[in-house]
């Protein structure tokens, strides 16, 4: 009778088998629970949603405002502004996902309208929205609550300014540029002074964000501090102490302040 010996090519084989399964448990562990249990969780990435307005044609110049944001290493992306509120509902499975913040909604014309829409939508859900920039609304809306800043830039007079809304604890600017000749409904959403004014302040908010987010209520940064802004003829601002805007500020008048 032949007796098989401990250091044969059965033990070897067997002890390669064991060898291999216990890697391919260890990689099983790493793969679910991550490289060290220590590990910081990704961190939220900022999105800048820009809606177009009607026919999704007119209003070509939200793309020209993405792609500079792009430029400055901020996510931005393109839509109808039929589509808000599919937006908002991704959005929002994005934020309580740990995937999306601050938010950031931009719109022309009838999107305009759409992003304020978006907003009260996302706040029905109790998701903040860091900045909300309409260009040239086709009528007024208040600002819901879960908006920390609202940057209203309007060509129709006092008739599309802002308002905050029950709640609102932000800060709201009307800027107006009626009396701008070179500035008119269709190419408001195209203007590189407006650009860069819009640009300034979303690159404020996303720094503020990474540097200090404190969150109270149904989610608004509390603690973001007011962007830089350019100065603007006409228009005015408010915050929750001034919930109502003032009447219509004639050309020629000192330009805006910052509130205290």
């Amino acid at each position: 009778m032949k007796v098989r010996q401990p250091g044969g090519r059965e033990g070897v084989m067997g002890r390669l088998g064991l060898l291999t399964a216990v890697f391919a448990l260890a990689v099983g562990i790493v793969v679910a629970f991550g490289a060290s249990p220590g590990a910081a969780p990704p961190q939220p990435r900022a999105h800048v949603y820009l809606l177009r307005g009607l026919l999704n044609i007119f209003s070509l110049g939200m793309d020209t405002l993405a792609k500079e944001l792009k430029g400055h290493d901020v996510y931005a992306t393109v839509h109808s502004y039929s589509d808000w509120q599919t937006l908002a509902d991704q959005a929002a499975a994005d934020y309580k996902a740990g995937k999306e913040a601050p938010i950031v909604l931009i719109g022309h014309s009838l999107g305009a309208d759409a992003i304020m829409e978006m907003a009260a939508y996302l706040g029905r859900k109790s998701v903040p929205v860091a900045l909300a920039v309409p260009f040239d609304c086709t009528k007024s809306f208040a600002a819901s609550d879960n908006v920390a800043h609202v940057l209203n830039l309007t060509h129709g007079g006092t008739l599309t300014y802002m308002r905050g809304g029950p709640g609102f604890h932000g800060t709201l600017a009307n800027v107006d540029v009626s009396s701008d000749p070179d500035i008119d409904h269709i190419n408001i959403d195209k203007s590189p002074r407006l650009h860069a004014r819009v640009v300034a302040e979303i690159l404020a908010v996303v720094g503020n964000h990474k540097a200090a987010p404190a969150k109270k209520g149904n989610g608004a940064d509390a603690s973001t501090a007011r962007p830089p802004t350019l100065r603007e003829q006409g228009g005015s601002r408010q915050n929750a102490n001034n919930p109502a805007p003032p009447p219509h500020t004639p050309a020629g008048t000192p330009p805006l302040h910052t509130e205290k």
